[in-house]
């Protein structure tokens, strides 16, 4: 472009000056029409500051930079935004992520949301696009995916809906979405189900669609989180077919190479996953859908690793850490697991962290309650974006320290008699905070789990021979409770009133309010009769309040309705705090509730099952011992 305009002006130099005048003024007429239209396209406001939360605009440089800690996003939803144009032919035309369609018109048919290599085109960038895909039910799961990248500065990516509920909430949100066509259920389908299986294929078909377009593919499951700008780590192996992240729990790198494919025994793991346009890589595809296709029994993950497993070998060089997989063509990498990290080597091992690498990703995989135990984690992480409701309970919310003596937590061996030891002294002090968070009808916010074994589904030594496992360390809430089951509404008539629950890192996620921040009372157990431990809605000038263990459910509603317009109360301890219920039918439907929300461990290495029930009430059952079922007729859960 710049030669040509030189030899415009040369030419223009040549001629005589009537010519160089009206020549000069036509191109300084270009170049103000120019300035004037990028102008116009470029300083047009980007959304409405009236529309709802998470339809703001990020900014185009997050907050959480590669300085920040990754538990520390940017929460703030208020900026404005610069990014979500990208490059390309049509890229100017695109508006940004996040702006919000305009109410006077009609949503665009369903005709028009069709996978085509141009909707593609519409969102790349350098090449890449960036995709996950689900049904209505992972609505705020997407909703997090794609505000963690667009907080990142990347734009350069695409929702699969795959029922027609999803493509209007998206749509109306302003985040690029195409049709899949498969007319789900709107509904959490279940790991495992059929129609869990049935979604899984879908994205062997879509990966099989995308391939011939030529762009580039990260493919990602709805239930992960981007922490870091993936691409740049991506572009490092331009050599490869395909980058996939593994279930791999002990490290073979200690850097932020590849992790070393003679050394990884975990499952290739297709929740997050990098394609290139190569033939090498459209090959797999084909093959890979074709082997579904033909077998309905077949586990997507399980097609794929037997795949690249019918050829591994030999090393692609010396230096990359790519492999020769699949056909002996086919150049594959494993992501390092300590910062693409599972569910595991994130919130179980905080692998990252011994290494003092940046996580770029966490895959909620290694969990035990759903769903709602994915979100949970995600949360106790602060990675997950709610609405601003969540933080600020109508009730407001009861809190207390966990009070956990040295040597429950540090003292001993690490055995199954100490790990419950430890879970049971916690746990019997969570009984009564739920207790008082349903008498006085606040939310719970829970204490930090301490634990002295890992939870996994097979026999294991109580941590993973190799793996980073600290002993002890604080493990999430699905490992001793199940967070299901705490989340789901059970009828009261049954189970007494719902009790809410949040994560144990609530206070410390920069979303909570200042108005809840700011309203706080700290109460001190203490013993009747000792110095100013009386029931009385005094407190001290730092705002204590002393309160007699040991009190009724009458002590309790008269001292604490003075305080129904203070947004948090934090108890010292819980111990010996409340001495129950004065109503036996609710007391009863209490405990039919909370003996509910413990599960399992799994598991001993010398007995089948393998597993230990956890016992809401182990204190009232004298000579209780951690014991596998002994007999069929003995494995339930505790009556």
């Amino acid at each position: 472009m710049g030669w040509n305009w030189r030899n415009g002006f040369q030419e223009v130099a040549n001629t005589r000056p009537l010519f160089l005048t009206i020549y000069a003024t036509v191109i300084i007429g270009v170049i103000f029409s120019s300035f004037y239209v990028f102008s116009a396209i470029y300083s047009k406001p980007l959304v409405d500051s009236s529309i709802s939360w998470l339809s703001s605009p990020p900014s185009a440089i997050s907050s959480h930079n590669v300085d920040s800690h990754p538990t520390e996003p940017a929460l703030n939803f208020s900026r404005s935004a610069t990014v979500g144009l990208t490059t390309g032919p049509q890229s100017v035309l695109m508006p940004p992520i996040w702006q919000v369609p305009s109410q006077t018109k009609k949503m665009p048919p369903l005709k028009a949301f069709q996978l085509t290599k141009e909707l593609v085109q519409q969102r790349v960038k350098d090449n890449v696009i960036i995709v996950t895909f689900g049904n209505y039910a992972f609505m705020d799961f997407i909703l997090t995916w794609v505000k963690h990248l667009t907080d990142l500065g990347l734009s350069n990516l695409l929702v699969g809906a795959m029922d027609t509920k999803l493509l209007e909430a998206l749509y109306w949100k302003g985040i690029p979405v195409f049709d899949m066509g498969s007319h789900m259920s709107t509904v959490d389908v279940g790991w495992g189900s059929p129609t869990f299986h049935k979604m899984g294929r879908q994205k062997v078909v879509m990966i099989d669609s995308f391939l011939p377009y030529g762009f580039e593919l990260l493919m990602c499951d709805t239930d992960m989180v981007w922490l870091k700008n993936p691409l740049p780590y991506f572009a490092r192996f331009p050599e490869a077919d395909v980058l996939t992240s593994s279930d791999q729990v002990i490290p073979t790198v200690v850097d932020d190479r590849l992790d070393n494919w003679q050394q990884v025994s975990g499952a290739y793991n297709i929740g997050i996953f990098h394609w290139r346009p190569t033939d090498s890589a459209k090959k797999l595809a084909k093959a890979w859908k074709e082997m579904l296709i033909a077998d309905d029994k077949i586990w997507d993950q399980n097609g794929f690793n037997d795949l690249l497993h019918k050829q591994l070998g030999p090393p692609v060089d010396e230096e990359s850490g790519l492999v020769y997989a699949f056909d002996g063509n086919l150049k594959l990498g494993i992501l390092p697991a300590s910062i693409f990290c599972s569910g595991h080597t994130y919130f179980v091992q905080a692998m990252y962290q011994q290494f003092r690498l940046e996580p770029y990703a966490v895959h909620t995989t290694f969990q035990y309650a759903g769903t709602e135990g994915k979100r949970h984690r995600l949360r106790e992480a602060m990675v997950f974006y709610d609405p601003p409701e969540y933080y600020d309970s109508p009730g407001g919310f009861l809190s207390f320290k966990p009070s956990i003596p040295k040597s429950l937590l540090l003292d001993g061996q690490h055995t199954i008699e100490s790990h419950f030891s430890l879970v049971n002294y916690q746990m019997k002090q969570i009984r009564t905070a739920l207790a008082i968070a349903s008498l006085l009808d606040r939310t719970l916010v829970m204490p930090p789990l301490w634990c002295r074994l890992d939870r996994l589904w097979f026999a294991h030594p109580g941590v993973l021979e190799g793996s980073l496992t600290r002993q002890p360390f604080i493990c999430p809430l699905d490992h001793v409770f199940e967070v299901n089951v705490m989340l789901k509404e059970l009828p009261e008539e049954e189970f007494g009133p719902q009790i809410d629950i949040k994560e144990y890192s609530f206070f410390d996620n920069p979303s909570v309010p200042r108005q809840v921040k700011d309203s706080w009372i700290d109460v001190k157990l203490c013993q009747e009769g000792s110095k100013d431990c009386h029931a009385s809605n005094g407190t001290s000038p730092q705002g204590v309040l002393r309160f007699p263990k040991r009190s009724n459910e009458e002590t309790f509603k008269a001292v604490f309705s003075s305080f129904k317009d203070v947004k948090v109360i934090q108890f010292s301890s819980m111990q010996d705090a409340f001495l129950g219920f004065s109503d036996k039918t609710r007391e009863q439907k209490f405990r039919n509730r909370v003996k509910r929300y413990v599960g399992i461990w799994c598991c001993v290495t010398d007995h089948t099952p393998g597993h230990i029930y956890y016992d809401m009430y182990w204190d009232e059952k004298p000579g209780w011992k951690p014991k596998a079922p002994q007999t069929p007729a003995d494995d339930h859960p505790p009556l």
